[in-house]
C-alpha cells in the first residue's frame, strides 16, 4: 500500500461557519433510492469497527454540487429567483443513471466516487450558470475547476493516519450502486452537531 496522507478532523469550523450559521447550497440527495440504502448498509459493518469515523446515516446522504452563501447574507429573493432559473436550466437536461462506489479512504472520512463525471459536472454547471443568471457569471461563488463528483459514507473525528481505515475497506471488499438522478434540492444546511443536516428549500427536476 502506497503511503497515504495523514487524516485530519474534518469537524474543524472552516471560515464563516460557526454554531447556529446555515447555508445554502445544491445538493443531490439519496434518502429516497433503495439501492443507495442497500450501500450504505453494504458498508456498515466495516465503518463499525473504525471509531475514527462518524457514519452517515442514509437520510442524510449527499453529493454536493455548489453552494450559492450563508442563508444571512444571501436576500430571499434572491434564492427565488436562483430557483426559477435552475428549475429552467435543469428541465433541459435527462436525468443521470450514476454509479457510486467503491469507497476509499480521503485524508477527511471515506467517499465513494460518482461516476460519470461528465454528466454531473455538466448538471454543476447548469446550476452554477442559473446563480450567474441573477448575480452575473463572474459572481458565481466557489471555483469551477477541481469539481470532484463523489458521496460520503463517513467523516473523519480526528486526526490519524489513514492505513488503517484503508486496510479496513480493502478487507471488507468493493460495493457499487446504480442510482437514478432526476431532481436537485437547494437545501439550508448546518452542521450544529458534527453532522449535515438540512431543511429542504426547493427541488429543481430534470427533464421537466
Amino acid at each position: 500500500m502506497s503511503e497515504l496522507e495523514p487524516m485530519r478532523d474534518h469537524w474543524w469550523w472552516r471560515p464563516g461557519w460557526r454554531v447556529g450559521r446555515s447555508f445554502y447550497t445544491w445538493h443531490v440527495t439519496f434518502a429516497d433510492q433503495p439501492d443507495a440504502q442497500r450501500l450504505v448498509a453494504d458498508y456498515e459493518p466495516v465503518l463499525a469497527l473504525l471509531p475514527v469515523l462518524d457514519p452517515i446515516p442514509v437520510r442524510w446522504l449527499h453529493l454536493t454540487l455548489q453552494g450559492i452563501g450563508f442563508t444571512d447574507e444571501v436576500a430571499r429573493d434572491d434564492v427565488d429567483r436562483i430557483v426559477a432559473a435552475a428549475q429552467r436550466r435543469c428541465a433541459e437536461l435527462e436525468p443521470i443513471t450514476a454509479t457510486l462506489g467503491p469507497a476509499q479512504v480521503d485524508p477527511e472520512g471515506v467517499q465513494m466516487p460518482a461516476l460519470p463525471l461528465h454528466s454531473l459536472a455538466k448538471l454543476r454547471l447548469e446550476i452554477r450558470a442559473a446563480i450567474g443568471d441573477v448575480w452575473g457569471q463572474d459572481n458565481v461563488p466557489e471555483p469551477e475547476e477541481g469539481f470532484r463528483a463523489h458521496v460520503s459514507l463517513g467523516y473523519s473525528n480526528t486526526a490519524g493516519p489513514a492505513e488503517p481505515v484503508a486496510r479496513a475497506l480493502a478487507t471488507h471488499g468493493g460495493h457499487t450502486a446504480t442510482v437514478s438522478i432526476s431532481a436537485v434540492s437547494l437545501i439550508d444546511l448546518n452542521r450544529d452537531h458534527k453532522a449535515y443536516e438540512w431543511t429542504d428549500v426547493a427541488t429543481a427536476r430534470l427533464g421537466g
